[in-house]
């Protein structure tokens, strides 16, 4: 049975492909969870997609992953990263490997973005890469999960 990743995405995330294109481009969230699966089978993975626009509900998904002994988390929390310290707190109380992802490089942008409560608790942070950050993210959560690369 294959490891799953949970790949968390926040607020306004389900407006991908036509919210701000010039900033997170037009892939939609389907297209990003398309291609988490695609990099996830590269290892052998599972992934397990949810986007919420709720914080008590991302805190809830963190402790789903933990309870169903995911592999790891992915998570591009995106507004809650600078002000969620509940979010921070629920990473920090689980046992797993999490990647925090944005799609822009969120320290070119309005200064109050340049903090992030999430990356003191991660074990990487990836910006600046578009959408396929998500797929780096999966082969960095791979490598350090051990997780065999299909040849």
């Amino acid at each position: 049975m294959a490891k799953t990743v949970y790949v968390l995405n926040g607020p306004n995330l389900n407006l991908l492909g036509t919210r701000e294109p010039k900033t997170y481009g037009r892939a939609t969230l389907r297209e990003v969870e398309k291609l988490c699966r695609e990099a996830a089978r590269r290892h052998k993975l599972e992934v397990e997609c949810r986007q919420s626009n709720h914080e008590g509900e991302i805190v809830d998904l963190i402790h789903e992953a933990a309870a169903k002994k995911a592999a790891g988390i992915i998570i591009n929390a995106g507004g809650y990263t600078h002000t969620s310290v509940a979010i921070r707190d629920a990473i920090a109380a689980v046992s797993l490997p999490v990647i925090e992802v944005h799609i822009s490089n969120i320290f070119a942008r309005e200064s109050f973005r340049h903090h992030s409560h999430i990356a003191a608790v991660a074990k990487a942070s990836l910006c600046g890469f578009g959408v396929i950050g998500y797929a780096l993210a999966i082969d960095g959560l791979a490598a350090l999960i051990g997780a065999r690369r299909k040849s």
